[in-house]
């Protein structure tokens, strides 16, 4: 359903959130290992989020990416989401048609306004600091 960036880029999100929390910043090296990203893609996919304002990036030898607890109650997935693959996820067809409307609709097209509406909610509705700290009390996780 997302794209192969913008799962790294909500993995990278959550990681860099729940190191933030204990006061630390994270290397690039350090994110693409604990995600499983090779290195170039991480930071490709880190420079949109900055762009973005969803992480921050502090230069130096004492640098690297963090983002600021406050932020993290405001920071929704769906902001990653749009930061990376835009919109179309909201407005796509189920089966990749270019053309999948009301009138025009594909064999998926009524099933799949509810899944999207459903996406939207949960998108809109969860946090990054969600996220971060049910990995930092160990009931989710981020690689096996």
């Amino acid at each position: 359903m997302f794209s192969k960036a913008c799962e790294y880029g909500i993995r990278a999100a959550v990681y860099i959130a729940l190191q933030s929390l204990d006061g630390r910043r994270v290397s690039v090296s350090e994110i693409a290992e604990e995600i499983d990203s090779p290195i170039a893609f991480t930071a490709k996919i880190l420079q949109q989020l900055n762009r973005n304002n969803i992480v921050h990036s502090v230069k130096g030898p004492t640098g690297g990416f963090e983002i600021d607890r406050e932020d993290m109650d405001t920071v929704k997935l769906s902001m990653i989401v749009k930061a990376i693959d835009g919109d179309k996820i909201y407005t796509g067809c189920g089966l990749g048609l270019k053309e999948c409307n009301a009138s025009k609709p594909c064999p998926l097209h009524d099933k799949f306004i509810d899944i999207r509406s459903n996406l939207r909610t949960m998108l809109i509705s969860t946090s990054l600091f969600e996220l971060a700290t049910g990995l930092e009390v160990g009931l989710t996780y981020l690689k096996r």
